[in-house]
């Protein structure tokens, strides 16, 4: 049974980076870095960065994005931009 996890894409010192979120594990989350803080990284790109880390979307599966802050508790707080997709490990075969 493939399992499915959740990816995201955040800024991170200045750099989008992509990372897979591995929840009730110690293992270090797969992490890709783009180098850059623009362009932000396009589909074609974050899906490629997927399979590097050895995922795929989830059939079906679209990009959310969702606004977060640096300090919740200030409203004047620097916007961040998160992006997240649900993903699989990847098998190299079509269903």
């Amino acid at each position: 049974m493939v399992q499915e996890f959740t990816a995201q894409m955040s800024m991170y010192r200045g750099r989008w980076r992509l990372y897979v979120v591995l929840m009730n594990t110690t293992e270090r989350w797969p992490e890709y870095g783009f180098g850059r803080a623009l362009p932000v990284p396009t589909f074609t790109e974050r899906a490629d960065a997927l399979g590097v880390l050895g995922f795929e979307p989830v059939p079906g599966a679209a990009w959310q994005w969702t606004e977060d802050s640096q300090d919740p508790d200030d409203p004047a707080s620097p916007v961040m931009l998160i992006a997240a997709v649900r993903v699989r490990s990847w098998t190299g075969v079509s269903a």
